[in-house]
């Protein structure tokens, strides 16, 4: 269906994501219109192509699928367009001036400074500033426009014209597999439906070579490898190519080679197979190595006595350490880089606490992070200093257009000492990020448990540190006196030991339901979240937090996620509502961040202070305080006190998260966890399970059946991630030597 008429209103415009809220006038009548578009304005024309829909808060309104611009035909119009804010310092008055001048032809003029100087009050310099500003907008519209016409859509189009600005018909034409690396959204099978729309062939280099970044990209993003084996890319290439032939297989390997040649690939021999990474992944890599080894060698030589410093804290904190911990509180005195590893249970806090200790005595600048903000949180209040995420830390900002971080390897940070809690969540990018800030002969503490599992981002950094043989290790493995009586803890690490778990019932804190179905599964689960749990705990139900292995299925989080919020937080007329896909979201719901943004911004009050920022993060969770129907926003406060404002068109960064995935919990601790276990969920591993335990603090309840806990008890198989960390910091101790 398609709507034709003059934009008689602009009610709301996100420049951020581009969602825009009109009145357009048509013939037979004022319509409103909503969805994303280039910057538009009163008096413009504008043809729409969509459908209309009724919403029970907003009524009937044209949901836009194209949007094409024309320029305003009535000389109010123009004035109006002009003076819209869309061109700086533009006003109305100055763009009655010059279309009283030149009527209809002003548009034409807008082309050419000179003739808007002639303009009584505009000098050449403000002309050149009004032509200027006026291209800029017709060439996004046009970029926008031609776009559209290659079936992209308009928040894509917006968002390619930010990478490439006014070359962006220009640069898409000539390669529309450049998409695949430039823009954040379009992956392979987008770029190639552009080039067949462009006309591109088929057997196109340039399509080979987008389809070998392709995997590679998408090998880091869905199953964290920094590289694949050459034997494992090549036929996944092809594969991608869709011809499957020895001529497609020798121009894939052809391509490869060129690529190597102009520096995109890398290729290394590992001694097991044939390395190919990008270029980025390959210098992350490279660099962590490097700085590791680094930190180790140059960190300064401290006289103290720790044997007396330990003492002192013991004396204070009112017990002594075990031997092992005071080992660990020592080598992370000495040491440049300090690896501390332990289960639940085993004292990592204490040495923490320690250490920070230690380090103050001696005048030493000490802080505390962790890669996400309930970590932070949870560090803080366990050690009773400021614990910081890493983004923050390394003050994340977003600016030109993309996100920085403010301490970096030229601007380093002001510490002598940096303690990292919950490494494993690490994944690389960051791990780096955080090795470039810090100042050369500072001293690094990495606190974590290597048997959870690995970071959701590409690399296995904790274990890969560990297992390389080059770095001091404090594994600590005796439970201390306080957790001895908690079957969480004990269960936990007879999981981890390859053994099942009390399963009697007799504990306060470990239960189990015997369930064989699904559906059984999540009748159980719902009940104990809603009813049986909070009687007991006398908690809000809200505070109990589901897991499960799976999003699908009876028991997984998308169907529990809808029984819960049913039953939890019901349908209301007091309560707003807004839909993504099939997805209700209502005023009071618990929610997770499911992408690193960037660029969100944020405040957050303590006390009488107030503190802004951007960046929320994967795994952070909230709850959605309101819904604004007409600002087309939604607030939500999340768990360390940030309050964020969404725009709609970024409902999509949000999921439910009165049950999530096992794999989303990581690095988060709370006080009861129900564990959905569905016999059907095909990847049942012991650290999946060992992880799901260990996120709970005061209780946890597995529902499921014993053969299948049995089950992922045997399976000791975690998933490979391929990665050459191990080999560079060889490679850099090699170097030492020689």
């Amino acid at each position: 269906m398609e709507l034709k008429g003059e934009i008689r209103n602009v009610i709301f415009r996100s420049e951020e994501t581009g969602y825009t809220v009109i009145d357009l006038k048509c013939e037979d009548g004022v319509f409103t219109v909503v969805g994303t578009m280039p910057p538009v304005s009163e008096g413009q024309m504008l043809r729409v192509e969509g459908d209309f829909k009724t919403r029970s808060m907003y009524g009937r309104q044209f949901t836009a699928e194209n949007v094409f611009i024309g320029s305003p035909s009535r000389l109010d119009g123009i004035v109006k367009f002009l003076s819209s804010g869309l061109i700086k310092g533009l006003g109305p008055v100055t763009a009655q001036a010059i279309t009283d001048r030149y009527g209809v032809d002003t548009l034409e003029k807008m082309k050419y400074p000179v003739e808007i100087a002639k303009v009584k009050g505009i000098s050449l310099k403000r002309a050149t500033e009004f032509c200027l500003g006026f291209s800029k907008l017709q060439k996004m519209q046009a970029a926008v426009m031609f776009l559209q016409k290659l079936g992209i859509t308009i928040g894509l189009s917006l968002k390619i014209y930010r990478v490439y600005g006014d070359s962006a018909e220009e640069r898409v034409r000539r390669n529309p597999y450049s998409l695949v690396d430039d823009v954040d959204g379009i992956g392979f099978h987008t770029a190639d439906r552009i080039a067949g729309e462009l006309g591109v062939a088929r057997d196109s280099d340039y399509r080979i070579c987008a389809a070998v970044t392709y995997i590679l990209k998408e090998a880091s993003l869905k199953s964290g490898h920094n590289f694949l084996p050459e034997n494992e890319l090549v036929p996944a290439v092809v594969a991608l190519l869709r011809s499957d032939s020895d001529e497609t297989d020798r121009r894939v390997r052809d391509n490869i080679e060129d690529m190597l040649l102009l520096g995109d690939l890398v290729r290394y021999d590992t001694g097991e197979c044939v390395a190919l990474l990008t270029r980025q992944n390959y210098n992350t890599e490279k660099s962590i190595a490097r700085r590791l080894i680094a930190l180790q060698a140059e960190a300064a030589d401290f006289r103290v006595d720790v044997d007396g410093e330990v003492a002192r804290f013991e004396k204070e904190a009112g017990f002594a350490l075990h031997p092992n911990q005071r080992e660990a509180v020592r080598a992370a005195v000495e040491n440049g880089l300090q690896i501390v590893t332990g289960g639940p249970g085993t004292g990592k806090t204490t040495i923490v606490k320690c250490i920070l200790h230690v380090f103050r005595n001696l005048g030493q600048r000490v802080a505390l992070c962790a890669p996400t903000g309930r970590a932070a949180k949870r560090l803080s209040a366990a050690t009773g200093e400021e614990a910081k995420t890493i983004h923050r830390l390394l003050d994340l900002n977003w600016r030109d257009g993309g996100g920085r971080f403010g301490f970096n390897s030229e601007r380093k940070l002001p510490l002598d000492v940096l303690i990292v809690d919950e490494v494993s969540m690490v994944d690389e990018y960051v791990f780096n990020a955080l090795l470039c800030a810090l100042e050369r002969g500072s001293r690094l503490v990495l606190v974590g448990d290597k048997d959870q599992l690995a970071s959701v981002g590409a690399g296995n950094v904790l274990s890969d540190l560990i297992k390389c043989g080059k770095f001091p290790v404090s594994e600590l493995t005796q439970i201390y006196r306080q957790s001895e009586d908690s079957k969480i803890v004990v269960n936990a690490h007879r999981i981890n030991r390859g053994e099942m778990p009390d399963l009697d019932n007799r504990s306060s804190d470990f239960f189990f339901e015997e369930k064989e179905d699904a559906e059984s599964i999540a009748r159980t689960t719902a009940d104990l979240v809603t009813r049986r749990l909070p009687n007991f705990l006398k908690v809000p139900p809200m505070e109990i937090q589901v897991l499960c292995p799976m999003k699908r299925g009876s028991a997984g989080t998308i169907n529990l996620n809808r029984i819960l919020q049913d039953k939890l937080n019901p349908p209301s007329r007091d309560k707003k509502e807004a839909k993504q896909g099939d997805v209700l979201f209502r005023e009071g719901d618990k929610v997770m961040q499911t992408q690193n943004n960037y660029q969100q911004e944020w405040v957050q009050t303590s006390g009488a202070v107030m503190e802004a920022g951007t960046g929320v993060f994967n795994g952070d969770i909230g709850i959605i305080q309101s819904i604004d129907p007409q600002k087309m926003q939604f607030t939500v406060r999340f768990d360390d006190d940030k309050v964020a404002v969404y725009q709609y068109s970024d409902i999509e960064q949000l999921a439910p998260a009165y049950a999530v995935t096992i794999h989303k919990s990581q690095g988060c601790e709370f006080d009861a966890v129900v564990i959905a276990l569905d016999a059907n969920y095909m990847l049942q591993t012991r650290n999946l399970l060992y992880t799901a335990v260990t996120r709970a603090k005061k209780i946890v309840v597995i529902v499921g059946a014993k053969k299948t806990v049995a089950k992922m008890i045997r399976n000791n198989e975690t998933a490979r991630r391929y990665s050459l960390l191990l080999n560079l910091i060889e490679d850099e101790c090699a170097k030492e030597v020689f």
